[in-house]
């Protein structure tokens, strides 16, 4: 594969939030990418002035919580994006945040999800069934126009709109990251009964090179719809 021109924009949401796996394969491929802390700098979200794509990662943030700066700013940055025609790449939040751009709704779950979980896949060549790592209290439902890719019995888990793609899993994410969200929310996990919430995150070395490499076969898919090839 050939490396893209122009530079990516990663919008990240706290510093327990990081790229991670898609920095990595970002370097791998050779794509330039600009990291923005939307929390720490609302006010200054980068121009659109063609990016190669826009990925907003996860957070503790709901999209529904429009009266904050950090999220009214992301997503009327995400509107324009897609109105101009730039790809966007939404992971947990990012895809809650891109589905509520599209149209769509943002809900409580009737449960969370937590740690390791498999899907079903609709389009295996672009989402992998898993196991992905999962952490959240919210899902998105099917914006107008999007075709759904895969799901599960607690939430649609992927959509895709022309060259946009929103999941609502942590393809980024890696075990390490995962357990600090669960030490973060260790008096949420409490008032739900569980009790070492890290715990939900352990895996085998084979599992999680498995799942780093789902992860570069989604952003690579992702960037070829990106690139016209859908």
């Amino acid at each position: 594969m050939s490396a893209p021109s122009g530079r990516a924009l990663f919008l990240q949401h706290g510093a327990s939030c990081p790229p991670a796996l898609l920095a990595d394969w970002a370097r791998e491929r050779g794509i330039a990418y600009q990291v923005h802390r939307v929390d720490l700098d609302p006010a200054g979200l980068p121009e659109l002035d063609g990016q190669r794509f826009i990925a907003s990662l996860g957070s503790d943030r709901s999209p529904n919580e429009r009266d904050l700066p950090e999220v009214a700013a992301e997503l009327e940055l995400l509107g324009r994006a897609v109105a101009r025609g730039i790809p966007v790449l939404g992971l947990c939040y990012g895809g809650q945040a891109l589905a509520a751009v599209l149209g769509g709704r943002v809900e409580r779950a009737p449960e969370p999800e937590l740690g390791w979980a498999r899907i079903n896949s609709q389009a295996p060549e672009l989402v992998a069934e898993g196991p992905w790592l999962q952490w959240h209290y919210d899902r998105f439902t099917l914006p107008p126009g999007a075709q759904e890719l895969a799901s599960n019995e607690r939430a649609l888990q992927a959509f895709a709109r022309g060259p946009h793609l929103g999941v609502q899993f942590h393809p980024e994410s890696t075990v390490e990251i995962v357990r600090n969200w669960a030490r973060e929310d260790a008096r949420r996990l409490a008032e739900l009964g569980i009790g070492a919430g890290g715990e939900l995150a352990d895996a085998g070395e084979e599992q999680i090179t498995a799942a780093r490499t789902a992860a570069f076969g989604l952003f690579d898919a992702f960037l070829t719809r990106e690139r016209g090839d859908r």
